[in-house]
């Protein structure tokens, strides 16, 4: 009987087994047609209670069959190994250190052929290295290479796409596979992935490039660069709207936001999702369908809506009254509305996941920025509540502060580029990021003065330090007649009677040649004669001799007492950073001749200190020969009088703050020109103020905007002309006749 269940059973199971081996394809084909059946009949779930559950997608969005194109996780690394055949490339394998030996950090443009049209924007930027300190136009001495071939707009659907680049880079004789060479480029790929393909074979070359994605950013290698318009100024540009004492911090909205919604394709995830935080309060958020030539086609149940709010609102107005701005993503990681949001001191909120931010190897975006998630997006209104006015504030003068310093000219970018690739190159002299981050950046702190806070006049008060008790007196001789005088004799003995004088030089610019040391009067304090070079801008070269931190700027005419070179140089330590001296002059906006002008006035207003009498820190020396081009300092060893309104612009550029005045004796007068000692005719003076008044006008023209400031601020002694006895006074001399 066993035996017979057993038969049964394994008939029964062999049966199965033959069933499904020879009719199982068509019974899995009837189950596929009848759950498809099923499925077509059965209703799409819509979620009613919005008390239960809150629903982040509309029904109307959930129902749409359009989906937005993605790569497979495959098809994205090998996208990524096509473009970044060096991937592995660091400065120690891909780049020639020894080409910057000799020479130096200098740059070499590849000279313009006029074969492929070149962009407005990519003319800006070899603009800008070849009117830099870098830019050589001998390749031999070139340590960078950049390229003449506008490379920019990578877009394949874009007019200004280059073709078969390929074949014209490998044409180049210097391009050696890329080594030592930096690339630009601000859009890459195109429709409808936008990876960031560039259409070539970047090599071994650094890549300078916009929107980059982390996972393909080389460290220490490429530069992720900030979005910028066709429209962005070459030099100079706006200044940030944060003016001071701006109080509150919070303005009238919270968070803002007014741009394009992509109905498809790459970023449209991000920017569909951004009317659910949209309060009509304190949060504004709005975005338009109306973009590109078939938006009618692609419109859904919210577009009519959305554009109708989109007309009620001013984007600058919204920029101006709110704290915070959010920067979702495009197409491209970067938006041109992080260097906007920055400009207006309005925080920006990052919705870019896996952007690498603009100089990120230098700037701590952590002060200026807050980085949000796109796949939180429901969290930044509590997030951006939580965070304390103090920190705002800090926050907004951060972004002015990034925004002047690196961004609101094509010129201060690439020169941010160049100084970041330098301090790879010469690392025993780079910057600490510190100087980065803190003003007046990193561009106007040479590492080949120093590296050493404590050695520059911008960082006495935020790290407890003094500039030194003394100072050193430099005295420019140029003219026989006035040392022939007893002006330079009776000027070296009140200088070398001041309590604060470490030395002496004497900067000598005669043809003949100088006195002996016996004809020199005897002082307490060293005075050593250096022979010049006749040039102006000799007069600001970083001698090695100057071992204080102050400079006692004079010349041969000027006349001061002790007791005002005393009080000049105590001033000057509570203000190390500034010109603090004595006469004055002032610049106003000439608008009958649509220029500025310059004028000697002696009203309660002023921008300028001469140079003929004045203190300042010695690493304006450096700063005077090492960062402005030799352009400038050619035009004033041309013209004789202009060499301190350079000095002005430059420390006003610097500070963004005036010079100081201090008081003076009523006989003090304005040093005169050797020409004036000859001939004092008005023709002579009208001639040397349209020579002053060129030179300002050409220094604006450089720097891109008028640097000078303001100021009716003048500082005295204690006690200065009151009616109490001159014995009570310490700085008595100054009142004495």
């Amino acid at each position: 009987m066993q035996a017979r269940k057993k038969y049964i059973l394994m008939t029964f199971v062999a049966s199965w087994l033959l069933l499904f081996y020879f009719a199982g394809p068509q019974l899995r084909q009837l189950t596929f047609l009848s759950r498809r059946k099923a499925e077509e009949l059965k209703p799409w779930p819509r979620w009613m209670d919005r008390d239960l559950l809150s629903s982040f997608a509309t029904s109307d969005e959930l129902e749409s069959d359009r989906a937005p194109h993605r790569q497979s996780p495959k098809a994205q690394r090998e996208s990524r190994t096509n473009i970044y055949k060096k991937s592995r490339c660091r400065m120690e394998t891909c780049f020639d250190f020894s080409r910057c030996e000799r020479h130096g950090f200098k740059v070499y443009v590849y000279p313009l052929e006029g074969a492929d049209p070149v962009s407005e924007t990519y003319l800006k930027i070899l603009t800008s290295i070849e009117e830099s300190v870098y830019y050589t136009s001998d390749p031999e001495e070139a340590c960078l290479f950049v390229l003449n071939i506008d490379t920019l707009d990578r877009d394949r659907l874009s007019f200004q796409y280059i073709h078969n680049l390929n074949e014209k880079i490998r044409g180049f004789p210097l391009w050696n596979d890329g080594r030592n060479h930096v690339i630009f480029n601000l859009y890459s790929g195109t429709w409808p992935n936008y990876t960031e393909d560039l259409g070539f074979d970047i090599g071994q070359a650094i890549l300078a490039k916009a929107s980059f994605y982390m996972e393909h950013f080389r460290p220490g290698f490429d530069i992720s660069l900030p979005l910028f318009s066709k429209d962005h100024p070459q030099k100079g540009g706006d200044k940030g709207w944060l003016k001071q004492n701006t109080v509150p911090p919070r303005k009238k909205y919270l968070l803002v936001f007014k741009g394009k919604r992509y109905l498809t394709g790459i970023g449209s995830d991000t920017r569909n999702a951004l009317h659910h935080i949209h309060n009509g309060k304190d949060i504004i958020s709005l975005t338009t369908c109306k973009h590109g030539k078939d938006w009618e086609k692609h419109m859904d149940s919210r577009c009519s809506k959305d554009n109708d709010q989109y007309e009620k609102f001013d984007y600058q107005e919204l920029l101006r009254n709110s704290t915070f701005c959010l920067i979702p993503r495009g197409r491209r990681l970067g938006s041109f509305r992080f260097l906007e949001a920055l400009q207006a001191a309005c925080i920006p909120v990052l919705l870019s996941n896996g952007w690498e931010l603009p100089f990120s190897e230098v700037i701590d975006w952590k002060k200026a920025a807050v980085a949000g998630d796109e796949k939180l997006l429901l969290q930044i209104p509590s997030t951006v509540r939580c965070i304390h006015s103090n920190k705002i504030l800090a926050y907004r003068q951060q972004t002015q502060f990034l925004w002047e310093a690196y961004f609101s000219s094509v010129e201060k970018i690439v020169q941010t580029t160049l100084e970041i690739i330098k301090d790879r190159i010469f690392r025993q002299c780079s910057r600490q990021r510190f100087l980065w981050n803190a003003l007046p950046g990193g561009l106007l702190v040479l590492p080949q003065y120093s590296t050493h806070l404590g050695d520059f006049p911008f960082y006495y008060l935020s790290r407890g330090l003094k500039p030194s008790r003394k100072f050193t007196a430099v005295i420019w001789v140029s003219s026989p007649v006035l040392f022939q005088s007893q002006s330079v004799l009776k000027l070296i003995h009140a200088v070398s009677g001041s309590q604060y004088c470490a030395q002496i030089l004497i900067m000598w610019n005669l043809e003949k040649p100088p006195p002996t040391s016996e004809r020199w009067p005897l002082t307490a304090v060293p005075l050593k004669v250096i022979q010049g070079k006749k040039k102006m801008t000799h007069r600001f070269y970083p001698y090695a001799e100057i071992l204080t931190d102050a400079v006692l700027s004079l010349d041969e005419s000027s006349s001061l007492s002790t007791s005002e070179v005393d009080f000049a140089f105590v001033t000057w330590r509570s203000f190390p950073d500034r010109i603090v001296g004595f006469l004055t002059r002032s610049h106003f906006w000439d608008s009958s001749r649509n220029r500025w002008g310059y004028t000697s006035k002696w009203t309660n207003e002023f921008s300028m200190v001469l140079t003929a009498a004045a203190f300042y820190h010695r690493y304006y020396h450096s700063l005077f020969t090492d960062y402005l081009p030799a352009r400038l300092r050619s035009l004033v060893d041309q013209i004789s009088n202009c060499e301190d309104i350079l000095m002005n612009f430059l420390v006003s550029a610097v500070t963004k703050l005036p010079p100081i005045k201090v008081s003076q004796k009523k006989e003090h007068k304005d040093p005169l020109s050797q020409q004036d000692l000859q001939s004092s005719t008005l023709s002579t003076v009208n001639l040397r103020f349209t020579q002053q008044q060129d030179c300002m006008n050409q220094f604006v023209s450089w720097f891109g905007y008028m640097p000078l400031v303001h100021s009716q601020f003048r500082l005295d002694p204690v006690l200065f002309k009151d009616q109490v006895s001159v014995l009570r006074k310490k700085y008595r001399h100054l009142e004495k006749p």
